[in-house]
């Protein structure tokens, strides 16, 4: 069990708060216990932290989709985790001044608190953008899951000039406007006394370098399109529709810019003879009479293989094994779903004469006359308990 608080309390939010309510109150809780405010108090900048790391999955759709689904554990890097995705726990200050200044606006740490060394500036050039493939997966590796490797068309790192965007070394050189700091300063005189502002330099977008001589593979943008392979871990018990997103195997930024995420969507390959209904796993098992009748001893598939199982004398159709355990797993707890067997009594279609005078001869048998039980189970009652 994780010990962490629920995002959506961290922020004192509902789950159906919007994008702008999730700003808003980001804004609220890290402006009380910004380090600056609370000077020398861990427990406020432990809570300063948590509220950026709740913001990072909330403030993204595809992260905040997961997160709803199946809480901490959807970014678990561990194990079999939800696949990456998620950097919060071990953000610096740095790193969350650099990436979230922006919800501060002109009125960020730096007009406040004084400057940071990263307030509202950006790592570099612009964040590449998150790409989506779909994975298709059979039952066997959706139960025990699986690690596949793809290759991916995307932005890729210039090899030219190492994502710099520039001819070479000489065709870099300091921001004259902010001196290669990244940012611009401006001082305003106020009946509260004068208030300094801090924003990204407009004239190399928070880079702190301009070039004057662009890489001619990539054009100035450090990126050029190529391909990737990709390594993706798949936890056991995914589902159809689900989701997994790996943290920086998107596109890659310009010019040094962050990568984007990769969002990997499960397709379910249908299964030759079973069916999935939630963690269940349904087979129908068809007998001739006589071994309805007499019982026997079959074979049937089930997600890693094949089991025998026996048939007791007078099954009637219907009937419902049930092999415990032998179904898929939750992909966020210990429960294991069971694999259901359904008896079917197969009827001939047609007979040879033989064939019709033996079965003439039983029809007129007692044996042979429907004798229902009462503590034989209805159609019904037997749904419910397969269900239950």
């Amino acid at each position: 069990m994780s010990n962490k608080r629920d995002f959506y309390e961290v922020l004192g939010i509902s789950k159906n708060a919007s994008q702008d309510e999730i700003k808003k109150a980001y804004r609220k809780v890290a402006m009380q216990y910004h380090p600056d405010r609370n000077p020398g108090d861990k427990s406020a900048e432990d809570k300063f932290k948590e509220a950026a790391a709740a913001y990072e999955i909330l403030n993204d759709a595809d992260k905040k989709a997961q997160y709803d689904r199946f809480g901490h554990n959807a970014f678990n890097q561990g194990g079999r985790g939800g696949g990456g995705g998620f950097s919060g726990g071990g953000m610096n200050m740095d790193d969350i001044f650099s990436q979230f200044g922006d919800v501060f606006g002109d009125e960020g740490f730096g007009s406040f608190f004084g400057n940071r060394g990263g307030g509202n500036r950006q790592s570099g050039g612009s964040r590449g953008s998150n790409l989506r493939v779909k994975l298709k997966l059979n039952f066997e590796e959706m139960a025990k899951g699986a690690n596949k490797t793809i290759k991916i068309k995307k932005y890729v790192k210039c090899t030219t000039c190492s994502g710099s965007g520039a001819k070479d070394k000489n065709s870099v050189q300091t921001c004259g406007t902010c001196r290669g700091s990244g940012q611009v300063k401006r001082v305003q005189n106020t009946f509260l006394g004068q208030m300094q502002t801090v924003t990204t330099c407009p004239t190399c977008n928070g880079d702190g370098t301009t070039i004057t001589a662009k890489c001619n593979s990539c054009k100035g943008e450090g990126r050029v399109y190529g391909e990737e392979t990709v390594s993706i871990d798949i936890p056991a018990g995914v589902q159809d529709g689900m989701q997994l997103s790996i943290s920086g195997k998107g596109n890659v930024g310009e010019r040094g810019g962050s990568n984007g995420d990769l969002i990997v969507q499960i397709e379910e390959e249908p299964h030759a003879q079973l069916q999935r209904d939630g963690l269940n796993v349904a087979f129908d098992l068809h007998l001739s009479f006589p071994e309805a009748v007499f019982g026997t001893q079959v074979e049937v598939p089930t997600i890693d293989g094949r089991a025998k199982i026996k048939i007791p004398p007078g099954t009637h159709s219907g009937k419902i094994f049930r092999l415990k355990g032998k179904g898929f797993p939750h992909v966020n707890s210990y429960e294991k779903g069971d694999q259901l067997i359904h008896v079917n009594i197969w009827t001939p279609q047609s007979v040879s004469p033989e064939e019709k005078e033996m079965l003439e001869k039983l029809a007129t048998s007692p044996n042979f006359e429907p004798k229902p039980e009462k503590n034989d189970k209805s159609f019904f009652d037997k749904v419910r308990e397969m269900f239950s």
